[in-house]
């Protein structure tokens, strides 16, 4: 009590000035914090917004010669006087690879974090876990590297010629299964993504699954519900939105990988109908040929890149629009 009454008088004993001058001491530093956090999240934007300057004046030589024409041309001859540039080919790549990897990766990716919440058991899921965190972590040339030298042969001489004769004859998927089998291929670079892509959507659905309030699931299992439907009815709907925030972080992944399908794709710019054909995408077009490029050539690659982005941020753009409506609908 004693030691109370003093500290009491001591704070009674301070003179205005001093309160005054400590007011004045919070009020600089939540000042400095402010601008500080603000100064960070504007240098975000003018980051943001140098990279597409740069991107742009990069650019506008190949813009200037080319135009729209650029979009839907598919030769790419860079040795041709003058020289010839299409986008069409890595355009067409960048979206089929990409495709294909979602296709495999979203019902394997939710199958597994499914499986780890509501099925594995206890002693089962840090292995599986440890599993994921594992490939997320290899670097994508790692990737290339074991789908050129493993992957790849073992797709062309089991995988590739299955499929190629169980489809063939069948109108269009002869033409999309067709031969013959090749190392390197859209379907390959695919695969490759797709399993990049799977810890993604993996730990994701696992995190928002743990959301869900276990009274939800008691009271659906409580009415006579399996496993199924309680994860059909309850699970999937009460996490939607941060399920489909992870499948297009894993979408942006895969439209911008580079090292890991320029081993395994064959960087070749003609479009075909089959994807076990090699291909290109626009990141490994440029990482194949920035390096011997110049003048309107090396232009091009720049706005192959610019493209890239575009693509990227309307994807992105879709995604974020698609979370808006069903969270609105939710909360209606």
């Amino acid at each position: 009590m004693a030691e109370m009454a003093v500290q009491s008088d001591v704070i009674d004993d301070a003179g205005p000035y001093d309160r005054a001058k400590a007011l004045s001491a919070f009020k600089l530093g939540d000042v400095t914090f402010y601008w500080i956090t603000r100064l960070s999240a504007i240098s975000v934007l003018l980051i943001l917004g140098g990279i597409i300057v740069s991107l742009i004046v990069g650019a506008f030589p190949a813009i200037k010669e080319y135009g729209f024409s650029f979009l839907w041309t598919q030769r790419w001859a860079p040795s041709a006087d003058p020289p010839v540039l299409g986008a069409l080919g890595p355009m067409y790549g960048t979206l089929v690879t990409s495709f294909i990897a979602m296709l495999i990766a979203i019902p394997v990716g939710l199958g597994i974090a499914i499986f780890l919440t509501e099925l594995c058991p206890q002693w089962l899921r840090r292995p599986i876990g440890m599993a994921i965190e594992l490939l997320a972590g290899i670097p994508s040339i790692i990737y290339g590297m074991w789908g050129f030298f493993v992957l790849g042969p073992f797709l062309a001489n089991t995988f590739q010629p299955f499929m190629i004769k169980i489809f063939d004859g069948v109108p269009v998927l002869g033409a999309i299964f067709a031969g013959p089998p090749s190392y390197l291929s859209l379907f390959n670079a695919a695969l490759i993504l797709a399993i990049m892509v799977l810890p993604f959507i993996t730990s994701i659905s696992v995190d928002v699954f743990k959301t869900v309030p276990p009274v939800l699931k008691e009271a659906a299992y409580g009415v006579g519900c399996t496993t199924w439907e309680v994860v059909r009815s309850v699970v999937i709907p009460y996490t939607r939105v941060g399920v489909i925030g992870g499948v297009m972080l894993a979408l942006g992944r895969a439209l911008g990988e580079t090292m890991a399908v320029t081993f395994i794709i064959g960087n070749s710019f003609r479009i075909s109908s089959s994807i076990f054909a090699p291909g290109t995408t626009i990141s490994a077009a440029i990482a194949s040929e920035f390096a011997e490029s110049d003048g309107l050539h090396q232009s091009g690659l720049i706005l192959l890149g610019l493209l890239l982005f575009v693509l990227t941020f309307f994807v992105l753009a879709a995604a974020r629009l698609m979370l808006m409506r069903l969270e609105k609908k939710a909360g209606n």
